[in-house]
């Protein structure tokens, strides 16, 4: 080993507590950082590979058949703007018939001759492509279960067609759930029903511009009849929800890895340049011994890399394990059941930190290279004394015990070191108090969830798949009309709402829509709105965010339902937040869905109790009421968890654990240091009669000061972050988040919080609080 080489090994051996607060400091960096990157990359590049591999519609839009002909809509691909059409197709909405109790779910049927090359190129998966009539390809994402050979039955049409399923694909903008040759839609649309679907590429829409998908849109539907169009979806929609589930945790791993680098500078930084400051005669030695300034400029480079490369490596590994639970929530994703981190993301994190931490300690150590070798030493091991001395007069004067007037003095002894330690303590206290406001902020979400503020919750009966026994018929389903009027007729019912869930599809939108239909007033249902209002007259409907990006709509607007015996059309009164099945929820009137959908099974009963009435009480007597009916009534709502959100506090627990640690260790480092600094001076306290007690309070008491300085000031740094952080947290899911989850910090959160700098800052002193109090007088006053 070199020379340079044992000056390095020797400086890290000595240095374990600088050596263990590098490191960690950029474990934690680099893990978020890993994370993050990873997040960024997986959450986009299997959409969009796949969209430009099978050229993706940027725009799909059906229209109704009635208002326009298969010839205007051919012309429209002439427009400007518009780089490639297909289409026109038929559609119609159908609804296959179920397998076991509930009802079927409704599907949306496009008739096409082939998959397609320029637009909108249907990948076939399994199978093949239908060539003739009474033959079916269903979509990965339709809610059959795609199995080859299977017959699909389609009762309510015209001799009960039956189609056989061929094949299985996909469709990356998700244009259809199903696929038939053309010559078979007449015999899947009802008489007057069904529609046209055109699909467009537009130039310049592949950059994500919204602007270039409103004017492709305006062009093509320009000289169109106004009430052509009856529903559209852009990719930019279909994109934001194929990456949704990743895209929230990115701007929270953003802020923790921002903290864990800024942290890691600093660290590295105030490390080096107190190892310089304390080791001023040992660099005028390694000079006297031949080593050049580049050399020792380099040893301390050295010992600042060493640990980080270490942390590095840790950060990477530690990464990799946060990133399974994570990577496990987007479940498949375009043919892709297993997601990894990017080797490049690896590599381009870890040679960024450590290209970073190496500038850091070069900065710092270039001091050391620049002192002269007399210079250094003649100084040795002195220290500067003059600072701080008005600080101590003032602390002189006041009623204080000497032990703690001392202590409060020493921080303006060494300005900038105190700086450095108050500086972690502060992004300490702005990460802890940032995860005390996520973790609010998601619950209040997951409270919206569940809308679980019923005193009494009577459940929707679930499907009864169990088959009877011999000679035993098989129990109907409870009356939802007969328990309704079971709870109105029990004494202690204070106000109620029953809530009718029905699948249905959206015109222009592929997949499952959730219709929640509603008797009396739910409003009181914890039901949070973000805009508009609720609903108070049958034909208008509250939707979720999600729901208003998906299908390009604003509350105003008007959408038709389809899959029901008719189609309905609701205006959008309100904005509420939902982030169930994706968002693509409608909640309206029961009166709407009258001659629509009159059967309505799939229905619970939300239950407020009068005042003074006992919630066990009521439930124990209403259960009374609803055995015969095949009901059961519950306390409280109906729960509603979530993976995301378990796994989203997890992180953030961690991570923030990881950031207080780090925090607490450079308080450590920078105490010992002036701990060590004093060692004879503390033993001339001690020869004068200060007890381990009081020498425990000196040193604890020099980081009070910068503790709650640094608490202070982090707390409304941390509440700025979470006001920053937790918008951009819910665009990743396509929520627009009201006031009521931001704003979640009260005086009773936030005085705890600010006193949670002083409690790191305490507990980074602890441990040479500990060691000042046990070294003995005569070892202190032998030192020079």
């Amino acid at each position: 080993m070199s020379a340079l080489g044992r000056v390095v090994r020797s400086g890290v051996a000595r240095r374990r507590v600088q050596t263990l607060v590098i490191g960690l400091a950029t474990m934690m960096a680099v893990a978020a950082s890993v994370l993050g990157g990873s997040l960024l990359v997986v959450s986009g590049a299997p959409f969009s590979d796949a969209f430009a591999d099978q050229h993706g519609a940027h725009l799909s839009v059906e229209f109704d058949a009635a208002e326009v002909s298969a010839a205007q809509l051919s012309q429209s691909a002439d427009a400007e703007g518009v780089s490639g059409a297909a289409g026109p197709f038929r559609t119609a909405t159908v609804t296959p018939e179920p397998d076991g109790p509930s009802p079927g779910w409704p599907i949306t049927v496009v008739g096409r001759e082939g998959p397609g090359e320029d637009v909108d190129e249907v990948r076939l998966l399994d199978g093949r492509w239908p060539a003739r009539p009474g033959e079916l390809v269903l979509s990965a994402g339709a809610p059959l279960v795609p199995v080859l050979g299977a017959e699909v039955v389609l009762p309510g049409l015209p001799g009960d067609p039956a189609l056989t399923v061929v094949g299985t694909a996909r469709s990356v903008t998700g244009t259809a759930d199903a696929w038939v040759v053309p010559s078979q839609m007449p015999a899947l649309t009802a008489p007057g029903g069904g529609g046209y679907q055109m699909l467009y590429r537009f130039a310049g829409a592949d950059t994500g511009a919204g602007a270039a998908i409103a004017a492709g849109r305006a062009a093509v539907t320009g000289a169109l009849p106004p009430e052509a169009v009856v529903g559209e979806q852009s990719w930019l929609a279909v994109k934001k929800s194929a990456e949704r589930d990743t895209a929230v945790y990115i701007p929270f791993l953003v802020a923790f890895g921002t903290l864990g680098l800024v942290m890691s500078v600093l660290i590295v930084g105030n490390v080096v340049a107190a190892a310089v400051g304390t080791g001023t005669r040992r660099i005028g030695i390694l000079k006297a011994v031949g080593f050049t300034p580049a050399q020792v400029v380099r040893a301390y480079v050295g010992q600042a890399l060493v640990p980080a490369t270490a942390g590095t490596v840790l950060g990477v590994l530690t990464g990799h394990l946060l990133a399974v639970p994570v990577l496990a929530e987007t479940g498949e994703v375009y043919g892709s059941s297993s997601l990894t981190i990017a080797p490049w993301v690896d590599l381009a994190v870890a040679g960024g930190v450590l290209g970073l931490v190496a500038v850091t300690a070069w900065a710092s150590a270039w001091r050391a290279g620049r002192l002269r070798t007399v210079d250094a030493l003649a100084v040795g091991r002195t220290t500067v004394t003059g600072r701080g001395r008005w600080a101590a007069r003032l602390a002189g004067r006041l009623p204080l015990p000497q032990p703690v007037a001392l202590g409060l003095t020493r921080p303006f002894a060494r300005p900038a070191r105190v700086l450095a330690m108050g500086t972690a303590v502060l992004f300490g206290t702005v990460a802890v108090t940032f995860t005390v406001g996520m973790v609010a902020s998601l619950g209040e979400v997951m409270e919206a969830r569940a809308h679980d503020v019923a005193d009494v919750t009577v459940p929707a009966p679930p499907p009864d798949f169990a088959p009877p026994l011999p000679g035993e018929e098989k129990r109907p389903a409870a009356d939802p009309a007969a328990v309704a009027a079971a709870i109105e007729a029990g004494p202690g019912t204070g106000k109620y709402y029953s809530a009718a869930t029905i699948r249905a599809t959206l015109s222009g939108v592929t997949g499952i829509v959730d219709v929640i239909a509603f008797t009396h007033d739910a409003s009181w249902g914890g039901y949070t709105m973000v805009s508009g209002r609720w609903i108070d007259r049958p034909g208008e409907a509250v939707v979720p965010t999600p729901f208003l990006a998906t299908t390009g709509t604003r509350v105003g607007d008007t959408v038709t339902v389809n899959g029901l015996a008719e189609p309905v059309t609701v205006r959008i009164v309100g904005e509420v937040l939902d982030p169930r099945n994706d968002g693509m929820q409608v909640f309206t009137d029961v009166a709407t869905l009258a001659s629509a959908r009159p059967d309505l099974t799939d229905t619970s009963h939300h239950i407020a109790v009068a005042p003074g009435t006992g919630v066990s009480d009521y439930v124990d007597a209403l259960n009374e009421d609803l055995a015969p009916l095949g009901s059961t009534a519950q306390e409280g709502g109906l729960s509603s968890g979530g993976d995301m959100v378990v796994t989203l506090n997890a992180l953030s627990v961690v991570l923030t654990l990881m950031l207080v640690a780090v925090a607490a260790l450079g308080v450590l480092n920078s105490v010992l240091l002036d701990t060590r600094e004093r060692f004879r001076e503390l033993g001339i306290h001690k020869a004068l009669g200060m007890t381990p007690r009081q020498t425990v309070a000196m040193v604890i008491t020099s980081v009070v000061v910068t503790g709650l300085a640094a608490g202070a000031l982090g707390v409304p740094l941390g509440v700025a972050l979470h006001g920053w952080v937790l918008p951009e947290m819910g665009e990743g899911v396509g929520l627009r988040l009201p006031d009521s989850v931001i704003a979640v910090y009260g005086p009773a959160q936030l005085l705890p919080l600010a006193l949670g700098g002083l409690l790191i800052a305490t507990a980074g002193a602890l441990l040479p609080a500990g060691w000042a109090a046990r070294t003995r007088t005569a070892t202190a006053l032998r030192t020079e």
